[in-house]
């Protein structure tokens, strides 16, 4: 079910009662009739399969459906904060935030343009700002179309796990994890996760979004990630929460056959100027410890004439050439053990990058998350004791 087919008015009415006990104090708090607030809840019950309340003489009793329900739906009506606001509007502006167009929204949304125009305005009163501008053929949102893109996508992201949690309730194991995979974690890490975690909970969807850190963090700010997986950054934003789970140590990677793979006696500083390199973009942890590398024994660190994160790519780039990369053997196994690439060696100085998982402070697992998460850093513990071990 599509968390924003909710009825928030509805949901509101549910929060009210969970919090006064009676239905006429909830109508008092929502501005409207009781017999509206008795039938909202009716509908409600029906939509999610769960009853919600127990009628009693004294007032409503909260069932535990309600319990697990109540917060989750306040948190997303806080972020939406408008009670004119209607789940349709929230859809058909996120639609557009997506696709950058009227034309692909309305496509995405299976509605007419002119529908779409008319829920975007519509949300645009509601809320008393523009939320949208024209830019050239297309269409982009105003800083306060942005800012409530990602309160919409939170709100969103909160319904969806109460309504996994309310399926849990009911003995069903159903819902969504998205990982934002960062290139060191999809080489052995969250396959092994992922394959464990399913064998166990085959209900639940797992969707793998790969990206850098910097194309991953706004979607994990915004909601539409909720585990980020790979190198950590040095200090963790306020919003964001960082946990480390072990140190990955980079060697220095070039094809087989490379001429310092016949080095008997191991490479020497002149060797890391001898070849070109290619690593990633500055500012990545991987291209800092590029850097430190060379510092470490008293040169200047050479220029870059190819900048790439893609191990994909770089590995292609290697085999065809004499370059040199600085990577995790993790990363390359399958080419090592193939006898594509070889280890020329390890990287001078004290050269390692800290691997972490990185969520939202305010993020408030499910608890099929919170399994995949301790199974994520459990195996990545393991992992880690495993190569001490070695």
């Amino acid at each position: 079910m599509d968390p924003l087919a909710l009825n928030l008015r509805h949901l509101r009415a549910a929060v009210a009662i969970v919090a006064s006990g009676s239905v006429s104090a909830a109508a008092r708090a929502v501005h409207v009739s009781q017999p509206a607030v008795t039938q909202g809840i009716a509908k409600l019950e029906a939509q999610i399969g769960q009853q919600l309340f127990e009628r009693r003489a004294d007032g409503m009793s909260p069932t535990e459906a309600a319990l697990i329900l109540a917060p989750r739906a306040d948190a997303a009506l806080r972020l939406i904060n408008s009670r004119q606001v209607t789940g349709t509007q929230i859809r058909a502006f996120l639609a557009l935030a997506s696709t950058g167009s009227y034309a692909g929204a309305a496509q995405e949304m299976g509605l007419s343009e002119a529908s779409l125009h008319r829920a975007v305005s519509d949300l645009s009163l509601a809320v008393g700002h523009r939320v949208t501008e024209r830019r050239g053929r297309g269409v982009a949102l105003t800083p306060r179309g942005s800012s409530l893109a990602r309160n919409f996508r939170l709100a969103s992201s909160e319904l969806r796990s109460a309504l996994a949690e309310l399926a849990v309730l009911q003995g069903r194991e159903v819902g969504r994890i998205v990982v934002g995979a960062m290139p060191l974690s999809r080489a052995r890490l969250l396959p092994k996760v992922i394959s464990q975690f399913l064998s166990r909970h085959p209900g639940v969807d797992i969707a793998i979004v790969e990206g850098s850190h910097a194309e991953l963090v706004g979607p994990l700010r915004e909601g539409e990630i909720d585990i980020m997986v790979g190198a950590m950054r040095p200090v963790a934003p306020r919003d964001l929460v960082q946990r480390a789970v072990f140190d990955d140590h980079p060697c220095i990677i070039a094809r087989a056959g490379h001429p310092l793979t016949a080095r008997s006696h191991g490479i020497v500083p002149d060797d890391l100027i001898r070849y070109p390199w290619i690593v990633p973009s500055r500012g990545t942890p991987l291209r800092t410890q590029w850097a430190t590398m060379f510092e470490a024994v008293g040169l200047k660190p050479p220029h870059v004439p190819i900048e790439c994160g893609s191990v994909l790519m770089v590995r292609q780039i290697l085999i065809e050439s004499d370059f040199l990369t600085l990577l995790s053997t993790d990363q390359v196994q399958v080419e090592l053990e193939a006898g594509c690439l070889a280890v020329v060696g390890d990287a001078p100085g004290d050269i390692s990058r800290t691997i972490g998982v990185t969520t939202r402070a305010d993020w408030r697992p499910t608890r099929l998350q919170s399994v995949f998460a301790d199974l994520l850093i459990e195996q990545a513990l393991s992992a880690a004791h495993g190569r001490r071990g070695d």
